[in-house]
């Protein structure tokens, strides 16, 4: 698809781009990718439920809310308004750490775009297809915003907050017919309630999941409110007050723009293979092939040393004692110790019972993070899993994995992303097998769906 756009990365480019796109401008791969990536979404969602800061917004959503509305809350089976259904949704589907990633932009489109795009899709009795465009404009906007900002963004910033929230308003938007003026009012909107500071890892906190909440939310919010004529900043992300000016110190502009209509998000976003944040995967990968490739146990090891980029530091760093399954799963130090005694890292290994468990402690003192240049060099475009491991009787290796298990060329195939999408709805018994088997035949058909209606019904 021709783009026919100046090189210059501005708000309104992105913008025109957006909100001309079609479904006869999409390759069959981004469809069926957008498939796959819908339902991995709902599995998390659905693994979320009975989550304590899940039901939290439940029933906020129930005092504050419609009694009934057109959009369904999946964990709970009720019905709401579309702008509560996003926000329980959009919490729910980030508890358990196993919705999607792009790497380049370090942010978890899936989390902030489907709980917008379904609620809307709901609302409007909007087709598969329409739904399949919104999916992949609100990929698209959020990944180039989120690559945009940059590294120096997402030292303080969670990009999926922030760059969430234009991703939510993009799709939404999208899905409500809005041109190209329409779409630039709704980032405008968006942007200026973009939020979201790394802060609470150091206190176990929330606010991870009230970050989707919100970007999925409050990027619904909007988008309806654009298309009724309400205006925005017309240069939120480029302006002299606007978003880089305020929350990045190396925004790239060409990073908005490059490649659009040529490269697309969704094709370049990662499955999440462990249940844990997606800084621990390449050093869970490297560690994994280690202790297999030479026939390692957990008591054989004497010291782990992951090499890691700055960001892993940054963000795992904080986390020196968990003290909640959450905050487990960004602890290097557990996320390692549960691969080195058991093999995985899923969301049945993360309990309180594991919490607690003095084996994995005392395997979590064994670990430590190191910063290696090279890999902070590749990161994000590639995230690099490098570990050394050290055992009782004095032998040292070296493990290296370039690509890690869920990423673009070493992607989940169908059979894989069914199977994981099970093992979630299981989880907390968020669905019954007839339910997720329905789930899943009517996803792999997305496109030829008539409306979105009674997922769960």
């Amino acid at each position: 698809m021709s783009t026919m756009l100046t090189k210059s990365g501005t708000t309104a480019e992105l913008a025109s781009f957006l909100a001309g796109l079609r479904f006869e401008h999409l390759p069959r791969a981004v469809i069926d990718r957008t498939a796959d990536l819908f339902l991995d979404w709902i599995a998390s969602a659905l693994a979320g439920r009975n989550a304590r800061p899940v039901r939290i917004l439940e029933r906020f959503a129930d005092t504050m809310g419609p009694a009934n509305g057109p959009s369904e809350i999946l964990v709970s089976r009720r019905r709401t308004s579309p702008l509560f259904a996003a926000l329980v949704n959009g919490a729910s589907s980030h508890v358990v750490e196993q919705d999607d990633v792009h790497n380049g932009a370090v942010f978890h489109p899936g989390t902030v775009v489907f709980p917008a795009i379904l609620a809307t899709a709901q609302h409007r009795g909007a087709t598969g297809r329409d739904m399949v465009v919104a999916a992949v404009v609100g990929y698209e906007a959020g990944v180039r915003i989120g690559a945009f900002l940059g590294r120096s963004h997402y030292r303080v910033f969670h990009t999926t907050g922030t760059a969430g929230t234009l991703a939510a308003a993009a799709g939404v938007a999208h899905l409500l017919g809005a041109d190209a003026k329409i779409m630039l009012h709704a980032l405008g909107s968006a942007g200026t309630q973009a939020a979201g500071l790394w802060e609470f890892l150091r206190d176990a906190a929330d606010s991870k999941q009230l970050h989707a909440a919100k970007a999925a939310a409050d990027g619904l919010l909007a988008a309806y409110i654009a298309c009724e004529g309400f205006t925005g900043a017309q240069r939120i992300l480029e302006g002299e007050q606007g978003m880089a000016a305020g929350m990045s110190s190396g925004a790239d502009p060409e990073k908005l723009i490059g490649g659009l209509g040529e490269r697309w998000a969704v094709l370049e976003t990662s499955f999440k293979f462990h249940a844990s944040c997606r800084h621990t995967h390449p050093a869970a990968d490297a560690l994994l092939q280690a202790m297999q490739e030479h026939h390692l146990t957990a008591d054989q090891i004497t010291r782990v040393r992951a090499h890691v980029h700055q960001a892993a530091i940054d963000v795992l760093g904080p986390v020196t004692d968990p003290r909640t399954v959450h905050q487990a799963k960004f602890s290097m130090g557990f996320v390692l110790a549960l691969i080195a005694l058991y093999g995985r890292a899923g969301v049945t290994e993360f309990t309180e019972e594991a919490l607690h468990d003095q084996k994995i402690r005392e395997f979590l003192s064994r670990v430590e993070m190191v910063l290696d240049p090279e890999i902070d060099a590749a990161y994000p475009e590639r995230w690099i899993g490098l570990v050394e491991v050290e055992t009782v009787d004095g032998r040292r290796f070296t493990s290296r994995v370039d690509v890690p298990k869920g990423d673009p060329g070493n992607s989940l195939s169908r059979t894989e992303i069914e199977d994981k999408a099970r093992r979630l709805a299981a989880y907390q018994q968020g669905a019954s097998h007839e339910e997720i088997e329905r789930i899943i035949a009517r996803v792999w058909a997305l496109d030829q769906q008539s409306h979105l209606r009674d997922l769960l019904s």
